[in-house]
């Protein structure tokens, strides 16, 4: 178990499992579940929650007086990162990378952007000609000059720390399945630690399905071994077992032009999802996620018999940002 670590109470859990009844009706293929994890609670939920209830607790840990994050201008783990600062009153500051080569100012200010300002958060824009992760190192040794105490939070939460949290989601998981029914397990695999926490916690509870990652930003390869390293990080964190290299899959078909940029099948995936079982996914990464799922599930991936659970990590405050796309 996982009570030997550091951690705050941020979220609501466990967050609840639902059968999609007309989907699964709809395809005529194996049933499909959702774990709700746009219901985690704070700033309205996501997956993030669930990495902050052990990244902060290590924030404060380290009597910080200030925490900077990095991500996408419409990144949900930058909201939810101002969110948990403001709970604990700590400084945040975000430094957000701008990846859609022709945003609307819509994109630009209004969705997490606007949210972040709300809680509170001070903002800067990378330069284009910028490294993000190189861009913050200079600002936080600025920082630092002026005997402020900073504490970096990689893009996503997604280090060794923030993995926990995943451990934690497939407990849940183990806890509801009592029978053993699902099969398989359907994610968003963009910073990889929501993908490697989740194989990790497989290996730690000994735990069947075979966990699918449809990627939402790098290529196959490259997004199987970024998952991989963070595996064997936090297996050596935890001193688990490393699984098996294997047991990273990874589908990149649904990426399109790059992250953050909007896919015909992420847009009828979202309405498909909203129109048949009144649930919002977001653009960036369960939205591409699902359109995945479901071209799977047409091309007869899965057998009928299956039971499939797909992970929704929220985002869908990001929507408003994207009406030009639709």
């Amino acid at each position: 178990m996982l009570d030997k670590f550091g951690r705050i109470k941020l979220g609501h859990f466990p967050t609840p499992i639902e059968f999609l009844k007309n989907i699964s009706e709809d395809l005529d293929g194996p049933e499909i579940y959702i774990k709700r994890d746009d219901c985690t609670g704070l700033a309205s939920g996501g997956n993030k929650t669930r990495k902050l209830e052990f990244l902060m607790s290590d924030v404060l840990q380290n009597n910080v007086n200030l925490v900077v994050t990095v991500g996408a201008v419409q990144s949900n783990h930058a909201r939810q990162t101002a969110a948990a600062c403001a709970i604990l009153g700590i400084k945040c500051l975000i430094i957000l990378e701008q990846r859609l080569e022709k945003a609307p100012d819509s994109y630009m200010k209004s969705g997490n952007v606007f949210l972040n300002k709300l809680f509170g958060a001070e903002i800067l824009f990378c330069p284009k000609d910028l490294n993000v992760d190189e861009y913050a190192k200079k600002i936080i040794q600025e920082k630092e000059k002026g005997n402020i105490k900073c504490y970096f939070i990689p893009v996503g939460g997604s280090n060794y720390i923030g993995e926990l949290g995943y451990i934690e989601c497939i407990r849940e998981i183990v806890e509801y399945d009592k029978n053993k029914i699902f099969t398989h397990i359907i994610l968003a695999s963009g910073s990889g630690g929501t993908h490697s926490g989740s194989i990790v916690g497989k290996k730690y509870y000994d735990y069947k399905a075979k966990i699918l990652g449809i990627s939402v930003k790098d290529n196959k390869l490259n997004q199987e071994n970024k998952v991989y390293n963070l595996v064997q990080s936090a297996c050596k964190f935890i001193s688990c077992p490393v699984p098996d290299r294997g047991d990273v899959i990874v589908f990149d078909d649904y990426v399109g032009e790059g992250y953050g940029v909007p896919t015909e099948g992420m847009k009828k995936a979202l309405k498909i999802m909203a129109q048949r079982e009144a649930i919002l996914l977001d653009p960036v990464y369960s939205g591409k996620a699902f359109d995945g799922l479901l071209d799977l599930i047409r091309k007869n991936y899965f057998d009928k018999s299956d039971k499939i659970l797909f992970i929704h990590t929220g985002g869908s405050f990001s929507l408003p940002a994207y009406e030009w796309a639709f």
